[in-house]
């Protein structure tokens, strides 16, 4: 997207806080990004972390997210003023989103009852599985709900103490704004949500309560979970606590309207415009996920579909995958350590598309590549290791060996559609995000092929989820206004954002839906190597 607006226009308008600002917190990167009333991203700052593996559970620390909110915002505004010569002392609108799912229990004074656990633990299995009998619908491990339930059957003490739950993204936005609410969308990956209502599944609530009373628990889980609003709602304003918590020199004013809080899978259905019925979007990074807004309900309950909604509640078939690109970036940054012993400087995208460059034409038979790093419920995996494997008589070579690393990225994903397929469910085209589609179209194009249709990558593709929950916050403000009167958020965002964005979707071959079904073939009969793994390598 190219804005019109002049240097100076575009200085007035930071200056007089008329931007929204967008927080997401990813799983190695929380990023910031601005943008102007027209959706134009102006700059973005970022801070880098990393989950820890601690007594056997993934988790980051409070600590860990209050630093890196200041980080990235301060890097955000360093950005700003080099750019435009100008300091924001104040924003329109500001949005949080954040990793879906996870565990964050707090007590009655608000203290962090456990660290928290994030979307990628697999040790909820038994909660997961008998809720999703009991239900009738798919509950994931990863779900708040499976977590919560987990706790009850393990016995853990903590649980009587517990007074509220939480996402990541609804914890930041209470420490932002004092309010605590969540966007239906990260709700959905918490409880599932009554498509008619817009709100918590009643009666699904009362199963749930009934089995945890049993385990001992009193309190009605619906008083544990934060209320639900849809997009565009009012959720409150920054606080002078929040504005310090962001920006301790104390240059940054409160008073900015929050847009609802919401996960990751939200953000990206609004980054890629893809919340209206037979739009999809495809996410890449540490995880992956596809999101498939439905025209009608799945005909079954699958346990590699999990139903969320868009951030307005529209019902979404999500694939989720916990492993996505990492793996081929470890590979990635060897190669760049090699570049280096050779006196070779280049950055991580020269490096990717020297990697990648050949792949879709080369020869990977014989070639396989595993990127689970964590356990991978789709492909049936309770623990992670990546292996690269080939046969003896296979030619190995530098394309070859990136195809099967670029196909296997895909190759959880590739399962997951196949479901959505055989249910019949229609996607006109998917849109995908995040920094691997930086690859010349590459990645776009093993993807069109993993998924069997037209894939498109956007021109803010690499912003990402920043990008889209400040798109949500300058839609909040833009009802609030009354700029956006009438108009749902999928019309403002086609009348408003993307009006002018061009973007050419590659539509894959049959040779290269068959080239990729080969591959996925070999991929699925070789997942007892992963089994083997794990029982072996310690």
């Amino acid at each position: 997207m190219e804005s019109a607006r002049t240097a100076e226009a575009v200085q007035t308008a930071i200056a007089e806080g008329r931007t929204a600002l967008g927080i997401e917190l990813g799983s190695t990167r929380i990023k910031a990004t601005l943008i102007d009333e027209s959706g134009t991203a102006l700059a973005s700052g970022s801070s880098t972390w990393e989950n820890q593996f601690a007594d056997g559970l993934w988790t980051y620390s409070l600590e860990a997210v209050h630093a890196g909110l200041r980080d990235a915002y301060a890097d955000l505004v360093k950005q700003v003023n080099g750019t435009f010569g100008v300091t924001p002392t104040g924003y329109g609108a500001l949005g949080v989103s954040a990793m879906m799912h996870g565990y964050l229990a707090f007590g009655a004074d608000g203290e962090l009852l456990v660290p928290f656990r994030t979307w990628r633990n697999t040790n909820t299995g038994p909660a997961a599985a008998t809720l999703s009998q009991e239900f009738g619908v798919n509950i994931p491990l990863r779900w708040s709900v499976a977590h919560h339930y987990q706790a009850l059957l393990d016995g853990e003490a903590h649980v009587a103490r517990v007074t509220s739950l939480n996402t990541l993204a609804g914890y930041v936005h209470q420490l932002l704004s004092g309010r605590t609410v969540l966007g239906v969308g990260d709700a959905s990956g918490m409880f599932p949500i009554d498509a008619a209502t817009g709100g918590y599944d009643s009666a699904l609530l009362a199963r749930f309560d009934a089995l945890a009373a049993a385990h001992g628990a009193q309190a009605p889980l619906l008083d544990l979970l934060p209320p639900v609003l849809a997009a565009g709602a009012d959720a409150g304003t920054l606080t002078e606590e929040g504005a310090a918590l962001l920006d301790p020199s104390g240059t940054l004013r409160p008073g900015a309207l929050l847009c609802p809080p919401e996960g990751d899978a939200g953000t990206g259905m609004v980054a890629t415009n893809a919340v209206s019925e037979r739009t999809g979007n495809v996410s890449a990074g540490t995880s992956i996920f596809a999101m498939v807004v439905l025209e009608r309900p799945l005909g079954g309950v699958h346990h590699e579909i999990d139903v969320v909604t868009t951030p307005e509640g529209l019902p979404v078939a999500m694939v989720h995958c916990n492993n996505g690109s990492s793996e081929l970036g470890a590979w990635v940054g060897i190669f760049g350590e090699f570049a280096a012993a050779l006196g070779v400087q280049a950055d991580s995208d020269a490096i990717f598309g020297a990697v990648l460059g050949g792949a879709l034409e080369a020869d990977a038979d014989g070639l396989l590549a595993y990127n689970l790093l964590s356990g991978e419920p789709i492909a049936g995996t309770d623990e992670g290791r990546p292996l690269f494997v080939r046969t003896p008589g296979s030619r190995l070579t530098l394309a070859g060996f990136a195809k099967a690393q670029l196909f296997g990225v895909f190759g959880t994903l590739s399962l997951g559609m196949r479901i959505l397929a055989s249910e019949g469910v229609a996607v006109d085209t998917m849109f995908a995000h995040g920094g691997l589609f930086r690859t010349g179209g590459i990645a776009q194009r093993a993807l069109a092929a993993a998924v069997g249709s037209p894939v498109a990558v956007g021109e803010s593709a690499s912003e990402g989820g920043s990008w889209g929950i400040a798109l949500l916050a300058a839609y909040t403000r833009a009802v609030a206004d009354g700029s956006a009167a009438g108009r749902d958020l999928g019309t403002w965002l086609d009348e408003t954002v993307f009006a002018a964005a061009a973007v050419e979707p590659v539509v894959p071959t049959d040779a290269e839906i068959a080239d990729y079904a080969a591959f996925i073939e070999r991929w699925q009969a070789g997942l007892a190597l992963q089994h083997a793994a794990v029982a072996a390598v310690r």
